[in-house]
């Protein structure tokens, strides 16, 4: 069996589709994945083909562009998927897409036009419409103050999608002779989506049927640097600072707060640089510093996580046992921070910029909850890749 993997967005968007890239390789299938090119290296570490699809995630991430440059943008990655998928993916048997809306409506298309079948997926339950919650506002479409009805704030977001990707996406499907399609947002969400999310860090409890896999989690045999083992053996385990992929626009002087905070709580701190660029702020020997480095083998030595809020890091962090401090930024970020508060492991910050005081004042809460958290990690799943893989490999959906 032949399966083309299409995702554009952050690591959180690359790293499951990777994993599940692995599996289906150890399973005998063929595979490619598409992917921003920021992570063709990754990916080629694993020996998986890649795609790269359009310019730079981190450049478009990093962009502080108006919303009215939505549309434009969205234009530019869903002509990229057409552009680049509509070759590599002739031949194949099955298309799986996520990533960015926009993108994997790119992709689906792609898989239409081919007469391929495909799968949607999604790493959080967000965008998949429900009574039971708010949809996630859409950047400069805000939802009106006085409209609280979950069914109308769904409408209206399915009004934004189609604003912002509508055009986009019906004159790259025109230009392939393929027909329009009224509604963007149900087009990519189909009749049964793929969840995959762990069932106990993010239960589905909508009547709506999909198909919740269980996370897709990537194994991480690399051991760690030598210089960082030496710095954990130095002391009591340290705070894990790291924000992924977000460029933490909002904070003037991101690393000087959370290792200010780190220290009020009588920490250490590992630090790691990320597209928010966190460094040290003098030469004391209580802060170390790490680019790449393998989550898996470090959270579990760490006191607590300190991060964003991306789904792969608050499973990370849950898997490991270790307490969290979200600081959410955007999209799904605040609804990871709500389950890991729900479930007692975490403290969600109030809000996406840290002070001194307020991450303090997180930490020292979030630092009690050691026994909670390895609760929890106990009951968390690993066999998603596995459980999706067969799920291709059978002819499910």
């Amino acid at each position: 069996m032949r399966v083309l993997l299409s995702t554009y967005g952050s690591r959180g968007d690359v790293e499951p589709m990777l994993a599940l890239a692995l599996e289906l390789r150890a399973r005998g299938a063929e595979v490619r994945l598409g992917a921003p090119p920021d992570f063709g290296e990754l990916l080629r570490s694993f020996g998986v083909p890649v795609v790269p699809i359009g310019r730079s995630a981190k450049e478009l991430t990093r962009s502080k562009s108006a919303p009215a440059s939505i549309p434009e943008r969205a234009s530019e990655i869903i002509a990229a998927e057409f552009e680049v998928l509509t070759e590599a993916a002739r031949g194949f048997d099955v298309v799986v897409a996520t990533g960015m809306l926009p993108a994997a409506a790119g992709a689906l298309s792609v898989a239409e036009l081919l007469n391929i079948k495909a799968v949607s997926v999604t790493f959080q339950q967000l965008t998949l419409p429900s009574d039971r919650r708010r949809p996630l506002a859409l950047p400069g479409r805000p939802f009106p103050d006085d409209v609280t009805d979950n069914q109308t704030l769904w409408e209206l977001d399915a009004e934004s999608n189609n604003v912002l990707f509508g055009e986009a996406l019906n004159s790259s499907r025109a230009k392939y002779g393929l027909p329009r399609v009224d509604d963007v947002r149900q087009y990519v969400v189909g009749d049964k989506p793929w969840l995959a999310t762990d069932p106990t860090l993010d239960p589905w409890l909508d009547p709506q049927p999909i198909t919740q896999t269980g996370a897709w989690i990537l194994p991480d045999e690399r051991p760690l640097p030598e210089d960082l083992s030496t710095f954990l053996e130095a002391g009591e385990p340290p705070v894990f600072v790291g924000f992924g992929s977000m460029p933490m626009h909002s904070s003037a002087n991101a690393g000087r707060t959370v290792i200010e905070a780190v220290r009020a709580q009588g920490r250490r701190a590992i630090l790691k640089r990320g597209w928010a660029e966190l460094e040290l702020i003098d030469d004391q020997d209580d802060c170390f510093v790490v680019d790449e480095v393998n989550q898996q083998a470090l959270f579990p030595r760490t006191a607590a996580v300190v991060h964003h809020g991306g789904a792969g890091t608050t499973l990370t962090a849950t898997r490991a046992g270790t307490p969290q401090v979200i600081v959410p930024q955007l999209a799904d970020q605040p609804y990871w921070a709500a389950r890991t508060e729900a479930l007692g492991i975490g403290v969600a910050h109030d809000g996406p910029t840290p002070t001194t005081e307020s991450l303090s004042t997180a930490l020292k809460a979030a630092l009690n909850l050691k026994r909670e958290a390895q609760a929890i990690a106990a009951k968390i799943r690993t066999d998603g890749t596995a459980v999706a893989a067969k799920l291709l490999l059978d002819g499910s959906r």
